[in-house]
Formats: structure tokens, C-alpha cells, sequence
């Protein structure tokens, strides 16, 4: 079995989960979030605790034991706490605003880039050049994330473009004559 299938997921106080036919829907303050259960693992309830188990010896079970672990972990810190992504833009007159639930963005090309977010993501700009993307999905944060990278990813000689707050872009050095 994995060994980090051998961790119990502690469920805090404001937060309940609901094993049923399938599938298990974790409640708390910050929304909802469900997760299809594989047929390999057992997930229990016990004492405010979500324990896993292999249903049967196969290789595959005790692989999704570990992965459906980390799932639960991941859904019941993002209802508790939630998650959050920053970026910042690194370039001349690059710039983002909120506009209601769209991020505008002018990153150097002929037009403004309008990306729009997915349901249950938020997305804020505390200065123009610093974008927090939040969220209870720690995935669906991850890919608004990634998808505001991919306008413009950073430049390896001047570094300029769109890039993760703790990402280290190593410069090239430039060609000499």
C-alpha cells in the first residue's frame, strides 16, 4: 500500500464530508467539492477522520490509494482554507485589471487579452503588475494559473512576461559579436 495512504485526512471543525455511492462530497465555508471514488479503494469514515484502504491486492489499487489520499487532503484544505496562485508581469507597460469576473490583460501585443474565469475561481490585482488567482479547487486554481502564464511565458534574455511570484527565470546571455 502507499505509504501515504497510511496518513488518516483530519476533517476540521466547519467542515463535513459525505461518503456515498461513489463518490465524496466535502462541505465547508469556503463551498463545495466532489470527487469520484475509485473502486480499488475503501474510504471510511472514523472519529472525524477520513481513513483509506486497497479493496483488493493489485498493483493499481495501491497506487490510487495514495493519489484518492491526496485528492481528500487537497478538497478538504481548499473548502477550510482554500488556495491561491500569484503571478507577477515583468515588462514595460504590462498591466492586468479585474473587470467583474474577467482579468484584462495588456501584455505588449496589438490588443488587450479579456480571460475570462472559471466558476469558483477569484481573481484579484492588488497592483497592476501583481495577479492573485484563489480558489477551493487546488487544480482548477493551478490551471486559471497556467493558462494566464500561457498568454506569455517569460523570455529567457530579458526575462519579460507573465511568471509564477516564487519562479526563478534563469537569463540567457546574449550573443556577442
Amino acid at each position: 500500500m502507499s505509504r501515504i495512504a497510511k496518513y488518516p485526512v483530519p476533517v476540521p471543525a466547519g467542515v463535513e464530508a459525505t461518503i456515498s455511492a461513489g463518490q465524496i462530497v466535502v462541505k465547508g465555508p469556503l463551498g463545495t467539492l466532489k470527487q469520484d471514488l475509485n473502486g480499488d479503494v475503501v474510504v471510511r469514515q472514523e472519529d472525524g477522520q477520513l481513513t483509506f484502504a486497497v479493496a483488493n491486492d493489485s498493483r493499481q489499487a495501491k497506487a490510487m490509494s495514495g493519489t484518492m489520499r491526496a485528492l481528500v487532503a487537497n478538497m478538504v484544505t481548499g473548502v477550510s482554507k482554500g488556495f491561491e496562485r500569484r503571478l507577477n508581469l515583468v515588462g514595460v507597460g504590462f498591466r492586468a485589471q479585474v473587470q467583474g469576473n474577467d482579468l484584462k490583460l495588456q501584455l505588449g501585443f496589438s490588443h488587450d487579452i479579456v480571460h475570462s474565469m472559471p466558476e469558483g475561481i477569484k481573481v484579484e490585482c492588488p497592483t497592476q503588475t501583481e495577479i492573485i488567482v484563489k480558489g477551493a479547487d487546488k487544480q482548477a486554481v493551478g490551471q486559471a494559473a497556467a493558462e494566464i502564464r500561457a498568454y506569455r511565458e517569460p523570455e529567457p534574455y530579458k526575462g519579460k512576461g507573465v511568471r509564477y511570484a516564487d519562479e526563478q527565470v534563469i537569463i540567457k546571455e546574449t550573443k556577442k559579436k
